[in-house]
Protein backbone atom coordinates (compact mmCIF):
# COMPACT_ATOMS: atom_id res chain seq x y z
CA UNK A 1 0.00 0.00 0.00
CA UNK A 2 0.95 3.81 -1.10
CA UNK A 3 1.14 5.89 1.82
CA UNK A 4 -1.76 8.63 1.49
CA UNK A 5 -2.39 10.25 4.66
CA UNK A 6 -5.90 11.36 5.14
CA UNK A 7 -7.76 13.98 6.84
CA UNK A 8 -10.57 12.86 9.03
CA UNK A 9 -14.26 13.66 9.56
CA UNK A 10 -16.13 12.10 12.97
CA UNK A 11 -18.98 12.28 12.90
CA UNK A 12 -20.03 8.87 14.42
CA UNK A 13 -21.44 10.42 17.56
CA UNK A 14 -24.86 10.46 15.93
CA UNK A 15 -27.12 8.76 13.15
CA UNK A 16 -27.10 10.64 9.94
CA UNK A 17 -29.81 10.31 7.72
CA UNK A 18 -28.52 9.35 3.60
CA UNK A 19 -29.88 12.02 1.78
CA UNK A 20 -28.27 14.45 4.06
CA UNK A 21 -24.78 12.57 4.05
CA UNK A 22 -25.44 12.51 0.34
CA UNK A 23 -25.63 16.38 0.06
CA UNK A 24 -22.49 16.98 2.39
CA UNK A 25 -20.65 14.45 0.55
CA UNK A 26 -21.10 16.06 -3.04
CA UNK A 27 -20.22 20.03 -0.78
CA UNK A 28 -16.56 17.83 0.17
CA UNK A 29 -16.04 16.09 -3.54
CA UNK A 30 -16.58 19.81 -4.67
CA UNK A 31 -14.18 21.67 -2.10
CA UNK A 32 -11.62 18.58 -2.90
CA UNK A 33 -12.04 19.12 -6.41
CA UNK A 34 -11.17 22.91 -6.41
CA UNK A 35 -8.19 22.13 -4.04
CA UNK A 36 -9.65 23.69 -1.22
CA UNK A 37 -9.79 20.51 1.20
CA UNK A 38 -7.08 17.76 1.67
CA UNK A 39 -8.08 14.05 0.80
CA UNK A 40 -10.39 13.07 3.48
CA UNK A 41 -12.10 10.51 5.07
CA UNK A 42 -15.28 10.69 6.41
CA UNK A 43 -16.65 8.12 9.33
CA UNK A 44 -20.40 8.03 9.91
CA UNK A 45 -22.93 5.70 11.17
CA UNK A 46 -26.17 5.66 9.22
CA UNK A 47 -30.34 5.58 9.71
CA UNK A 48 -31.14 2.13 8.45
CA UNK A 49 -31.88 2.15 4.87
CA UNK A 50 -31.17 0.45 1.67
CA UNK A 51 -29.43 1.87 -1.53
CA UNK A 52 -28.60 0.06 -4.52
CA UNK A 53 -26.54 0.89 -7.63
CA UNK A 54 -28.02 1.79 -10.93
CA UNK A 55 -27.39 -1.52 -12.12
CA UNK A 56 -29.25 -3.43 -9.16
CA UNK A 57 -32.09 -5.70 -10.55
CA UNK A 58 -35.67 -5.09 -9.04
CA UNK A 59 -35.68 -8.62 -7.99
CA UNK A 60 -32.69 -8.38 -5.11
CA UNK A 61 -35.39 -5.51 -3.64
CA UNK A 62 -36.55 -6.03 -0.28
CA UNK A 63 -40.17 -6.70 -0.22
CA UNK A 64 -42.28 -3.26 -1.10
CA UNK A 65 -43.95 -3.67 2.21
CA UNK A 66 -40.83 -3.49 4.10
CA UNK A 67 -40.32 -0.65 6.46
CA UNK A 68 -36.44 0.25 5.81
CA UNK A 69 -36.26 2.73 2.75
CA UNK A 70 -34.38 2.06 -0.33
CA UNK A 71 -32.57 4.85 -1.74
CA UNK A 72 -30.97 4.81 -5.49
CA UNK A 73 -27.32 6.26 -5.19
CA UNK A 74 -24.65 7.18 -7.55
CA UNK A 75 -21.81 4.84 -6.62
CA UNK A 76 -20.91 1.17 -8.35
CA UNK A 77 -21.87 -1.99 -6.94
CA UNK A 78 -25.30 -3.38 -6.42
CA UNK A 79 -27.46 -3.41 -3.13
CA UNK A 80 -26.12 -2.83 0.36
CA UNK A 81 -27.74 -1.90 4.22
CA UNK A 82 -26.77 1.07 6.11
CA UNK A 83 -27.90 0.95 9.57
CA UNK A 84 -27.00 1.12 13.58
CA UNK A 85 -23.65 -0.28 14.86
CA UNK A 86 -22.23 0.13 11.04
CA UNK A 87 -19.15 2.04 10.00
CA UNK A 88 -19.31 3.56 7.30
CA UNK A 89 -16.52 5.49 5.70
CA UNK A 90 -16.50 8.04 2.39
CA UNK A 91 -13.49 8.62 1.07
CA UNK A 92 -12.80 11.86 -0.74
CA UNK A 93 -9.54 11.57 -2.42
CA UNK A 94 -7.42 12.77 -5.57
CA UNK A 95 -6.42 9.75 -7.52
CA UNK A 96 -2.61 9.64 -7.39
CA UNK A 97 -0.79 9.30 -11.18
CA UNK A 98 -1.36 6.23 -12.58
CA UNK A 99 -3.94 5.21 -10.32
CA UNK A 100 -7.32 4.13 -11.14
CA UNK A 101 -10.43 3.39 -9.14
CA UNK A 102 -9.94 -0.18 -9.07
CA UNK A 103 -6.49 0.21 -7.50
CA UNK A 104 -8.17 2.69 -5.22
CA UNK A 105 -10.50 0.03 -4.42
CA UNK A 106 -7.73 -2.63 -3.74
CA UNK A 107 -6.52 0.17 -1.63
CA UNK A 108 -8.98 0.17 0.65
CA UNK A 109 -9.53 -3.39 0.53
CA UNK A 110 -6.30 -4.21 2.16
CA UNK A 111 -6.52 -1.45 4.85
CA UNK A 112 -10.07 -3.33 5.73
CA UNK A 113 -8.01 -6.53 6.25
CA UNK A 114 -5.43 -4.82 7.97
CA UNK A 115 -7.77 -2.93 10.43
CA UNK A 116 -9.43 -6.39 10.99
CA UNK A 117 -6.41 -8.06 11.59
CA UNK A 118 -6.08 -6.04 14.43
CA UNK A 119 -8.85 -6.70 16.04
CA UNK A 120 -8.19 -10.21 15.90
CA UNK A 121 -10.19 -11.12 12.74
CA UNK A 122 -8.22 -12.64 9.75
CA UNK A 123 -10.27 -11.29 6.83
CA UNK A 124 -9.06 -11.16 2.80
CA UNK A 125 -9.95 -9.51 -0.03
CA UNK A 126 -11.01 -11.79 -3.11
CA UNK A 127 -11.03 -11.79 -6.74
CA UNK A 128 -13.93 -12.15 -8.95
CA UNK A 129 -13.85 -14.83 -11.36
CA UNK A 130 -14.50 -14.50 -15.13
CA UNK A 131 -18.46 -13.93 -15.79
CA UNK A 132 -19.57 -13.78 -12.18
CA UNK A 133 -20.89 -11.03 -9.69
CA UNK A 134 -18.25 -8.59 -8.39
CA UNK A 135 -16.92 -10.04 -4.93
CA UNK A 136 -15.96 -6.44 -4.12
CA UNK A 137 -15.24 -5.94 -0.54
CA UNK A 138 -13.52 -7.77 2.81
CA UNK A 139 -14.31 -11.48 3.70
CA UNK A 140 -13.67 -13.41 6.83
CA UNK A 141 -10.82 -16.04 6.05
CA UNK A 142 -11.59 -18.63 8.82
CA UNK A 143 -15.82 -18.61 8.01
CA UNK A 144 -15.71 -17.20 4.64
CA UNK A 145 -18.50 -14.74 5.47
CA UNK A 146 -18.45 -10.57 4.22
CA UNK A 147 -17.41 -8.24 6.50
CA UNK A 148 -17.19 -5.09 4.59
CA UNK A 149 -18.93 -3.71 1.79
CA UNK A 150 -16.98 -0.98 -0.62
CA UNK A 151 -18.95 0.69 -3.52
CA UNK A 152 -17.46 3.68 -5.05
CA UNK A 153 -17.41 6.63 -7.84
CA UNK A 154 -14.62 8.82 -9.40
CA UNK A 155 -15.93 12.24 -10.86
CA UNK A 156 -13.21 14.21 -11.89
CA UNK A 157 -10.54 12.36 -10.83
CA UNK A 158 -11.82 12.84 -6.98
CA UNK A 159 -13.90 10.02 -5.60
CA UNK A 160 -16.84 10.08 -3.82
CA UNK A 161 -18.28 6.98 -1.53
CA UNK A 162 -16.39 4.13 0.17
CA UNK A 163 -16.68 1.09 2.77
CA UNK A 164 -19.58 -0.42 5.15
CA UNK A 165 -17.88 -2.24 7.99
CA UNK A 166 -20.34 -4.24 10.30
CA UNK A 167 -19.20 -3.46 13.59
CA UNK A 168 -21.95 -4.24 15.93
CA UNK A 169 -26.16 -4.27 15.66
CA UNK A 170 -28.72 -6.18 13.90
CA UNK A 171 -27.55 -8.43 10.64
CA UNK A 172 -31.42 -9.46 9.69
CA UNK A 173 -32.08 -6.49 7.53
CA UNK A 174 -29.49 -8.22 4.96
CA UNK A 175 -31.40 -11.27 4.57
CA UNK A 176 -34.87 -9.06 3.37
CA UNK A 177 -33.17 -8.23 0.07
CA UNK A 178 -30.05 -9.42 -1.76
CA UNK A 179 -27.06 -8.18 -1.12
CA UNK A 180 -24.20 -7.35 -2.98
CA UNK A 181 -25.87 -9.13 -6.15
CA UNK A 182 -24.94 -12.66 -4.13
CA UNK A 183 -27.85 -14.38 -3.47
CA UNK A 184 -25.67 -17.24 -1.39
CA UNK A 185 -24.24 -14.38 0.89
CA UNK A 186 -23.75 -14.10 4.75
CA UNK A 187 -22.91 -11.03 5.69
CA UNK A 188 -21.09 -10.59 8.98
CA UNK A 189 -19.72 -8.37 12.05
CA UNK A 190 -17.14 -7.77 14.28
CA UNK A 191 -19.19 -8.67 17.23
CA UNK A 192 -20.69 -11.77 14.99
CA UNK A 193 -17.14 -12.99 14.22
CA UNK A 194 -15.45 -12.28 17.95
CA UNK A 195 -18.11 -14.82 19.40
CA UNK A 196 -17.49 -14.12 23.30
CA UNK A 197 -14.70 -12.16 23.09
CA UNK A 198 -16.06 -8.58 23.60
CA UNK A 199 -16.58 -6.59 20.45
CA UNK A 200 -14.84 -2.77 19.78
CA UNK A 201 -17.48 0.11 20.63
CA UNK A 202 -17.87 2.41 17.89
CA UNK A 203 -14.67 4.76 19.23
CA UNK A 204 -12.61 1.91 19.47
CA UNK A 205 -13.30 0.68 16.42
CA UNK A 206 -12.79 4.42 14.32
CA UNK A 207 -9.54 4.92 16.29
CA UNK A 208 -8.59 1.32 14.60
CA UNK A 209 -9.84 2.05 11.12
CA UNK A 210 -8.67 5.84 11.12
CA UNK A 211 -5.37 3.94 12.01
CA UNK A 212 -5.45 1.62 9.11
CA UNK A 213 -6.16 4.54 6.33
CA UNK A 214 -3.58 7.38 7.98
CA UNK A 215 -6.39 9.59 8.62
CA UNK A 216 -5.91 12.11 11.73
CA UNK A 217 -7.77 15.15 12.61
CA UNK A 218 -6.98 18.31 10.89
CA UNK A 219 -5.78 21.01 13.98
CA UNK A 220 -8.02 23.69 14.76
CA UNK A 221 -6.47 26.89 13.93
CA UNK A 222 -5.90 28.57 17.32
CA UNK A 223 -6.21 25.78 19.24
Amino acid sequence: MKSRPLTLIDDTDRLIEYSAAMDRMQELWEERVADQRPDTLWLLTHEPIFTIGRRTPEAHLPAPDTDIPVFTTTRGGQLTYHGPGQLVGYLIVRLQPGEGVVDLIRDVEHRIVKALADFGIPAERRDTPPGSELLTGVWTRDTGRKITSIGMRVGRNVSTHGFALNVTGDLSPWKMAIACGLPDVDMTSLERELGDRPAPTMPEAVATVAAAFEATPTPVPGR
